[in-house]
C-alpha cells in the first residue's frame, strides 16, 4: 500500500535517527507527493552524504531534494591549500585512483575535481576520498571518463549484470545504447533499485554516460 506523505516523513526521520553516522538533531524533513526535502545543518560533508544515503533506503521515496548545509566547528576549519594537500594525499594512497590524472581545486572549503580517468569507479573513488577530508563542505566532481570503444555486446553485458542482482527485477528495465551512452528506461520497485541499475550500467567497459529514465512504482 502506498504511503501517505506523513507516513513517509515519519519513516525518513526514523531512518535518520537510526543511522549512526548522522546526527539528525538539526536536519529537517518535508515530504510532498513522495519527494523528500532535507534541510538544516550537519557537521561534515560525509555526514551529509550519509543522510542522503539513509533516505534512499526508505521505501516510498520517489526523489530527494537535498538542501542540507555543512556547518563546520571552528576548530575543524582548515585553509584551502591544507584541504587540497590532504585530498591529494588521500588520492595518492588509494591505489585504484590514477593520482596523476586527477586535479584538485579548493575554494572556501568547496572542492572541484577535474581530469580524465579510464573508469567511472575511479571518478567515484576520487569523490569519496575528497569527501573524507575534514574541512570539506562540498564536492563538484567534474572528472571525465576516457572514451574507449564500447564492446558490441555492451547491452547484453549490462542485462546479464541486472539478472545477477538479487534485489533488481531485470524484466522491468530496458537498456538502449548509443556509442558510450547507455539509456535506462522502464520501471523499478524501489529507489535503491535505480542505484543498482546505474552501477551495473557504469560497470560496463566503454560506458561514458548513463541516462537514467527509470520510474519508481510501489
Amino acid at each position: 500500500m502506498k504511503k501517505t506523505d506523513s507516513q513517509l516523513q515519519h519513516d525518513v526521520m526514523a531512518e535518520l535517527e537510526w543511522e549512526p553516522a548522522v546526527d539528525n538533531a538539526d536536519i529537517g524533513v518535508a515530504v510532498t507527493d513522495g519527494v523528500v526535502t532535507l534541510s538544516g545543518y550537519v557537521k561534515s560533508f560525509t555526514e551529509k552524504l550519509a543522510a542522503e544515503k539513509a533516505v534512499r533506503r526508505v521505501a516510498g521515496v520517489r526523489a530527494i531534494a537535498e538542501e542540507i548545509k555543512v556547518r563546520l566547528p571552528s576548530d575543524s576549519k582548515l585553509a584551502d591549500h591544507e584541504i587540497a594537500k590532504r585530498i591529494l594525499d588521500m588520492i595518492a594512497w588509494t591505489v585504484s585512483i590514477p593520482a596523476d590524472k586527477v586535479k584538485v581545486k579548493v575554494e572556501h572549503g568547496w572542492v572541484t575535481l577535474t581530469g580524465t580517468v579510464d573508469w567511472y569507479f575511479q571518478s567515484t573513488e576520487a569523490r569519496k576520498a575528497a569527501a573524507r577530508v575534514s574541512g570539506v563542505v562540498g564536492v563538484s566532481n567534474l572528472i571525465e571518463i576516457k572514451h574507449m570503444p564500447a564492446p558490441t555486446d555492451v547491452k547484453e553485458r549490462i542485462v546479464s549484470a541486472f539478472k545477477r542482482q538479487a534485489d533488481l527485477d531485470a524484466a522491468g528495465v530496458t537498456v538502449t545504447t548509443d556509442g558510450g551512452t547507455v539509456k535506462l528506461s522502464g520501471k523499478v520497485h524501489a529507489w535503491n533499485e535505480r542505484g543498482i541499475a546505474e552501477r551495473a550500467a557504469w560497470s560496463a567497459p566503454g560506458v561514458t554516460k548513463v541516462e537514467d529514465h527509470l520510474s519508481v512504482i510501489y
